[in-house]
């Protein structure tokens, strides 16, 4: 891991909450790969889940709502300049929009200065407002399609100043030879015994129509039809306030002859043994995701991906498994390249997929380029 340069840095990293997401985790992981390269990582966000989590692991945090789009965010400006002042950081990264707001105000009265990074995570709505995201003085973005995205929309965020670093797997926690204990496995089919002896296709995601859950179950009901004994878990479908979606999605299975091969579950903790136990993993986003850390999670333990080929999942599967594309909402050729994968040994580019340790390094080598000075000609 680089040490950014001789001296010991602090580093200020801004989001809205500390709970699950993209930008969230990112923060996690940089915050991490600082300590371990003897920086001062701290955190400024309103707190949540994984908080507990990045203190284990030698960060700081802050409580500070930096999140929260409304007039009283002008007043918590002199708070939050009187708390970096205090920080004296070298850097500032935004992860947000609102955070980059407020930290791109209240910089030119800090002294010393600190540098300003922001990392576009997702394709926010283009205006001004978003704009913001793209003024740091280096401006991540996640995937070809974010830099796209930025390139059309923000022709004042110049070249110089983009770096693209994708957001990577670590190979620790997904690694490619990985077999789940004989007591998970029997909890697993106690839970799920409609998946028992079955070839599993596993749909991860939120319970949204984005998602892609009416396109799984077709294309169940059409591999069914042709004679795969497949079975389908929803996996993260389940959520307190998705009741509704859930049941139509119940009554889809049910009206398309397949209820009893459909397993519905909340999001959980060991992705890791069910992507070992699936044979396919499904990625049926119908809008384009600027990321899609479950494909480079589940290649990476040489389990098959089928996605749509738009955005970053399109990207990732061009790369490292173009077997597993299919042209957006093509039910036919979903089902025919899912037979396909099903029925054969197609390999998998596991060099193509992204690493965390190389998008760490590369984020700490964005903070170098802005605090080590260049060396006199």
């Amino acid at each position: 891991m680089s040490t950014i340069g001789a001296r010991r840095l602090t580093v200020v990293q801004m989001v809205p909450a500390m709970n699950t997401g993209g930008a969230e985790r990112s923060t996690l992981e940089i915050g991490r790969a600082l300590v371990e390269a003897g920086h001062r990582s701290i955190v400024i966000s309103a707190g949540g889940t994984w908080v507990p989590t990045l203190l284990a692991e030698g960060s700081e945090h802050i409580v500070f709502a930096i999140g929260e789009k409304s007039l009283f965010s002008v007043f918590r400006l002199f708070a939050l300049r009187r708390l970096l002042v205090s920080i004296r950081p070298d850097v500032i990264h935004a992860r947000s929009r609102m955070p980059a707001w407020m930290a791109r105000i209240v910089r030119p009265t800090i002294w010393p200065r600190p540098a300003f990074v922001t990392t576009v995570h997702g394709l926010n709505s283009v205006n001004r407002y978003s704009e913001v995201m793209t003024r740091g003085d280096r401006v991540i973005v996640v995937s070809e399609l974010t830099m796209r995205h930025v390139r059309r929309h923000y022709p004042r965020a110049e070249s110089a100043r983009l770096r693209l670093i994708p957001r990577g797997v670590d190979p620790s926690q997904f690694p490619a030879c990985y077999e789940p204990d004989s007591a998970w496995k029997a909890l697993f089919a106690a839970e799920f015994p409609q998946l028992i002896g079955r070839r599993i296709l596993t749909l991860p995601g939120r319970g949204s129509r984005l998602k892609g859950h009416v396109d799984a179950i077709g294309l169940l009901a059409s591999l069914r039809e042709r004679g795969v004994d497949a079975a389908l878990l929803l996996l993260g479908v389940l959520e307190n306030d998705r009741g509704h979606y859930v049941q139509e999605i119940k009554d889809l299975a049910q009206a398309s002859d397949v209820a009893e091969y459909v397993a519905y579950s909340p999001a959980r903790d060991d992705v890791r043994d069910i992507y070992a136990s699936s044979d396919a993993i499904l990625q049926l986003s119908h809008r384009p995701e600027s990321f899609g850390r479950v494909v480079t999670e589940a290649l990476h333990m040489n389990r098959p991906v089928i996605g749509y080929d738009h955005g970053g999942v399109g990207e990732l599967l061009r790369a490292a498994f173009p077997a597993g594309l299919v042209a957006l909402r093509d039910a036919e050729s979903l089902a025919t390249v899912v037979g396909q994968v099903l029925a054969g040994d197609h390999p998998i580019d596991r060099s193509a997929i992204p690493t965390l340790e190389q998008m760490q390094r590369l984020t700490l080598s964005v903070y170098a380029e802005l605090t080590n000075p260049a060396p006199a000609p």
